[in-house]
């Protein structure tokens, strides 16, 4: 008798069938639990970093770093991803969500990892889940970590995508524990307040082992769970600081000092609190992992990450944020308000449906001349018309926070808003476009745009 050969006619064979055949896996996009994506990963056979209760830490295995937080975690990783590749290390990286292209996700010794190598290890998955079934997310999670398992690394960095408890990046154990700011978000899934967020955020510890917290005023949930399993708890304030001026910055650790330093690459006030903690984690691991001065600061001097209040040269002036929710918007009201004087600003604004949009408005509201609110192509947005109807709320009940009064324009995408306030904007102006990764994404889909205001562009035909 002849033996039946499976049909392997429909398997995907690209990335691009590979994230179609995730994104139809599961009902629902969110499912926390750490269970199904434990066990999948159990049957991968793949281990990454050292399981806690190892009997001695393996020095082959890379030092892993997990990454926590409400706002700041992208920055954190990338800080640290820069500043370890410079002290000469392989370094990997993963992160969510991307801006345009999946690719995004992954960086490995500083470039973005290829379609074609991400293949095998969705195909490794779809054999190890059997029949469990795995959201996009975990699946795609899942993939990225053999990935790394597979790069002979020296350090892996994981930026945990939603809370951490039950976050699927929680299924490595981690080296060293980064926690940045903690702020109301996702309040459906993580708890109504800070102190239930931060206990959900330090799921992400492991007992014995390194925990650095970067929010200068952290919810006591983490102080108290970091005492009760026994993790060496590095808190801002007490176990690492800074302190700056218009000139330079400095920090202190335990037993360590940089001074002098020039301001990271990344801008805004808040990327000092950030780098704080990535300094502190690579103090905690410098047994494992040392880095001199000149990595620091060359890494701290060159680091990039797109959509983190980039701006971008041109007439008008336009930035990109992914502020989210509204601890971010007030950190980025906060930057725009030292940038200097633009006689108008236009606001490009595209959200989630499930976010504060009132906080987000109170925000900026003080700011903005124009909002051009969008629609984004996801069904978790709020619509254009959502965001417009948030926005004269605000201002009904809020008549004396802005003058003159704004005005309100609803568009399509992040694109066609991007056009609308190009045409309305002198050179002079700026233009800011946040709100989300869509947001942002959605003007950088054809690449960096080169602002060029219409009468100067009339004036050069």
């Amino acid at each position: 008798m002849t033996a039946t050969l499976p049909d392997v006619s429909s398997a995907p064979r690209t990335l691009d069938e590979w994230l179609a055949h995730c994104e139809r896996l599961h009902p629902v996009g969110i499912d926390l639990t750490l269970d199904r994506v434990s066990e999948v990963w159990r049957r991968t056979g793949v281990v990454l970093g050292t399981p806690v209760g190892a009997e001695s830490e393996d020095r082959a295995a890379p030092v892993v770093f997990t990454v926590a937080g409400t706002n700041g975690k992208g920055s954190t990783c990338a800080m640290l991803e820069g500043i370890l590749l410079k002290a000469g290390f392989r370094v990997g990286v993963y992160g969510s969500p991307h801006l345009v292209h999946f690719e995004e996700r992954c960086r490995i010794l500083g470039e973005l990892v290829k379609a074609d190598d991400l293949v095998p290890h969705f195909a490794a998955i779809e054999a190890a889940r059997g029949e469990t079934s795995l959201t996009y997310f975990e699946f795609t999670t899942l993939a990225i970590l053999r990935l790394l398992a597979s790069s002979e690394l020296d350090a892996v960095i994981l930026e945990v995508g939603l809370g951490g408890r039950l976050d699927a990046v929680n299924v490595i154990d981690a080296d060293c524990a980064i926690i940045t700011s903690i702020d109301l978000d996702h309040m459906d899934y993580l708890g109504p307040d800070r102190e239930t967020i931060g206990r959900e955020k330090a799921g992400i510890m492991r007992a014995g082992r390194p925990v650095v917290v970067s929010d200068p005023q952290p919810p006591q949930s983490v102080i108290d769970h970091a005492q009760q399993l026994g993790a060496d708890l590095w808190l801002f304030g007490r176990d690492h600081n800074y302190a700056g001026d218009r000139q330079q910055w400095s920090w202190g650790g335990r037993g360590k000092r940089f001074n002098s330093m020039a301001y990271p690459a990344l801008r805004g006030a808040n990327q000092l609190l950030n780098a704080s903690g990535v300094l502190a984690a690579l103090e905690a691991l410098r047994h494992r992992l040392p880095v001199s001065a000149q990595a620091v600061r060359t890494g701290l001097a060159t680091v990039e990450l797109p959509g983190r209040f980039q701006i971008i040269p041109g007439q008008p002036t336009l930035i990109l944020d992914v502020a989210h929710n509204p601890h971010a918007a007030a950190t980025l009201a906060a930057n725009l308000d030292q940038m200097g004087f633009f006689p108008r600003t236009h606001v490009v604004w595209g959200a989630m449906a499930d976010k504060d949009l009132t906080g987000m408005v109170t925000r900026l509201r003080p700011l903005v001349d124009a909002w051009y609110c969008c629609d984004l192509p996801t069904d978790r947005a709020a619509k254009a018309v959502q965001l417009q109807q948030a926005i004269e709320a605000d201002v009904q009940a809020r008549p004396l926070l802005t003058a003159p009064k704004a005005t309100v324009t609803t568009h399509a995408d992040p694109m066609a808003a991007l056009t609308a306030a190009l045409a309305a904007a002198d050179p002079t102006d700026r233009i800011v476009v946040f709100g989300s990764f869509y947001t942002v994404g959605g003007v950088l889909h054809e690449g960096l745009p080169k602002l060029n205001a219409p009468h100067l562009q009339a004036k050069a035909d």
